[in-house]
C-alpha cells in the first residue's frame, strides 16, 4: 500500500514538473542591493481545447452513426427472422397436411388389406 502511494506521489510530481517551470531572476539595483524574483510558469502543454472539442464532437457523431447502423442491422435481422419463421410455419403446415393425407392413404390400404384377408379367410 505504501509503495502504491509513493508511486502515485512520484507520478504526480513528475507530471507537475513537466507542466510547471520555475525561473529565478536576480537583479542588482543601483544602490547595490540584489532583488530576486522567482516566477513559476504553468503550461498546459501543446493541447488545444478547440481541437479536443472538435475531436469529441467527431467521435460522438461517429458513435451515433455506428449506433444507427447497428439499429438498422438489428431491425433487418429481426425482419429476416420473422420472414424465416413464417416460411418455417407454412412449411410445417404443408408437411402436416402431407402427413395427414399419407396417413389416410395408409389407413385406407390397411383397411383394404384387412378386407381381402377376411375374404380369403372366409373362402
Amino acid at each position: 500500500m505504501k509503495k502504491q502511494i509513493l508511486a502515485a506521489i512520484a507520478v504526480s510530481a513528475f507530471i507537475v514538473s513537466c507542466t510547471q517551470s520555475t525561473k529565478t531572476e536576480k537583479v542588482e539595483n543601483p544602490d547595490g542591493s540584489v532583488t530576486t524574483t522567482t516566477t513559476t510558469e504553468s503550461s498546459t502543454g501543446l493541447v488545444d481545447t478547440a481541437k479536443i472539442d472538435k475531436t469529441k464532437s467527431d467521435i460522438k457523431n461517429t458513435v451515433d452513426k455506428t449506433g444507427d447502423k447497428i439499429d438498422q442491422a438489428a431491425q433487418k435481422a429481426k425482419e429476416d427472422l420473422n420472414a424465416a419463421g413464417k416460411d418455417i410455419k407454412s412449411g410445417a403446415q404443408e408437411v402436416g397436411k402431407d402427413v395427414k393425407s399419407t396417413a389416410a392413404q395408409g389407413a385406407q390400404k390397411v383397411e383394404e388389406a384387412a378386407k381381402k384377408l377376411k375374404e380369403d379367410l372366409n373362402k
